[in-house]
């Protein structure tokens, strides 16, 4: 299973809870996956295929992981995922979907695109306000020169877009306790048990970008997230 999304959407809780479900097992964010897939992105389908399942194989054999169904949660496989689902026929990429205006919140609460920050992540990439593998080309000046809010909504939109181009199931963070059924349909397990895996979330966070940011800030989500937003039915008002 590849559970998806832009980071600080859920993706972490997500995936350990599915992982603890019998027979599978949480493999967390791979880091030797986590450190590749910026080139992998970048290789033909097939290719990336080959590469990631040769990464995820080490990886499971060295944590003795064999037999058990592996939950892989590094969200930039968003970006990979149709090439991830390849490599494994019989898997499931499951995509969490939070509020962007939320997940922006999360975001600049972290600091990973904050100018000052010159930091790395566990697999040496590092944060800061430069364009990452994921900006468009065309717009790679553009991205350093934006407001930080704008960056992370920015990310929001194209973690979001790359990963529902390809998921068995898109999943809302606002409503994932409600989603056993069609995750348990999904991975082929008894919804209670998916259910009773999912039952320690907790809706605290949702809507807290009402009172976390500014105007200037929610002007700049909206202006760069917008229309996606508006299309997955979060409504753009306070």
């Amino acid at each position: 299973m590849f559970v998806v999304g832009c980071p600080r959407s859920g993706t972490t809780f997500t995936g350990s809870a599915l992982g603890s479900l019998p027979g599978f097992v949480d493999l967390d964010e791979v880091t030797p996956l986590k450190a590749a897939l910026p080139r992998l992105a970048a290789l033909p389908e097939a290719e990336c295929a080959r590469e990631l399942r040769s990464i995820l194989e080490r990886v499971r054999l060295l944590g003795l992981a064999r037999g058990l169904r592996g939950v892989e949660q590094t969200p930039e496989t968003s970006f990979v995922l149709r090439a991830a689902l390849s490599a494994y026929p019989q898997a499931v990429g499951v995509h969490v979907v939070r509020d962007g205006r939320d997940v922006v919140c999360s975001l600049l609460e972290r600091g990973w695109f904050r100018s000052a920050n010159e930091s790395a992540d566990d697999a040496g990439h590092a944060y800061g306000a430069h364009a990452r593998f994921w900006v468009e080309p065309e717009r790679r000046a553009e991205f350093a020169q934006v407001s930080e809010a704008r960056r992370a909504a920015w990310a929001w939109r194209r973690y979001v877009s790359a990963a529902r181009t390809a998921a068995t199931v898109d999943v809302r963070y606002e409503s994932l306790r409600d989603s056993a059924r069609e995750i348990a349909d999904a991975l082929g397990c008894p919804e209670e048990r998916v259910a009773d895996a999912l039952s320690a979330f907790r809706p605290d966070s949702i809507g807290r970008w009402r009172h976390e940011l500014s105007s200037d800030q929610l002007a700049d989500v909206e202006a760069e997230a917008g229309d996606l937003l508006a299309e997955l039915g979060y409504t753009l008002s306070r």
